[in-house]
């Protein structure tokens, strides 16, 4: 199994990953995808692993702790 973390991979490969995960980035969702990418560029950017961000969107679903509205489809409306 490959890393994906910072250290072990370089911003293309981060952004390969981010684009093969969330599939059609370009999809007809209302922007859904495109708001899910953003979500990953500090990934990409490298300032940030995967998991951090996957734990404070998680995180902050289960506290319902106030955040960016979402969309039927989960898409982030900043």
């Amino acid at each position: 199994m490959r890393s994906y973390l910072i250290k072990d991979t370089t911003e293309a490969e981060r952004r390969e990953i981010v684009e093969e995960s969330l599939g059609n980035l370009n999809g007809t969702c209302d922007g859904c995808s495109a708001g899910l990418a953003d979500m990953y560029q500090d990934y990409i950017d490298g300032k940030k692993e995967l998991r951090e961000i996957n734990m404070a969107f998680r995180t902050r679903y289960v506290s319902g702790a106030e955040g960016p509205e979402h969309g039927s489809c989960g898409y982030v409306n900043p």
